[in-house]
């Protein structure tokens, strides 16, 4: 019988061994059961990459990287594209309510405006990687360049509409004194 007065975090009850059960298999060779692995260094679950050096990389040795990380690359720096299109949208949508005609001709021309800038920055990547990557040996960690270049020509693009805009010239030039 337990001693009832004994405070209940201090009673044990003793159970008869039966055969089979309360063996515990070891599950790991550094595991002792009541003793804390604190502070003692574990074994890693995988593998580790090994080190490779950038510089030494040869045109099939370089580590694959999943699509979804090359895409964040490209998105960055996209907000100046952004902007650049949009201005050149507004500018257009000027341009071609002013004509007063069908929206068949001014959306063609929009659309190749915007292959266009496709096109520039497909080639402003391709020289950073040319120049930047090979003949420099640097790493881009992003777009900004190549979007940068596509912001500047959108907003050509759009500076053109609006010159092909009667009344704004008309308007510029009355603010200008010309």
């Amino acid at each position: 019988m337990v001693d009832q007065t004994q405070p209940w975090a201090e009673r044990t009850v003793e159970v008869p061994p039966q055969p089979g059960v309360g063996v515990v298999p070891p599950q790991r060779d550094a595991f002792r059961r009541g003793v804390a692995s604190v502070g003692q260094p574990r074994t890693p679950r995988t593998e580790s990459f090994p080190a490779v050096d950038p510089g030494d990389w040869s045109a099939g040795s370089a580590p694959r990287r999943p699509l979804s990380w090359h895409l964040a690359r490209l998105r960055r720096g996209g907000e100046w594209s952004a902007a650049g299109a949009l201005f050149a949208f507004v500018c257009w949508g000027i341009w071609a309510i002013s004509g007063r005609g069908s929206l068949a001709a001014p959306l063609l021309t929009f659309g190749l405006s915007l292959l266009t800038a496709a096109g520039l920055f497909a080639l402003a990547r391709l020289l950073g990687r040319l120049i930047w990557e090979r003949q420099l040996g640097r790493v881009r960690r992003s777009a900004r360049g190549a979007h940068l270049v596509t912001a500047l020509f959108l907003a050509g693009v759009g500076v053109a509409y609006l010159g092909q805009t009667e009344w704004v010239v008309a308007a510029w030039n009355w603010v200008t004194g010309n």
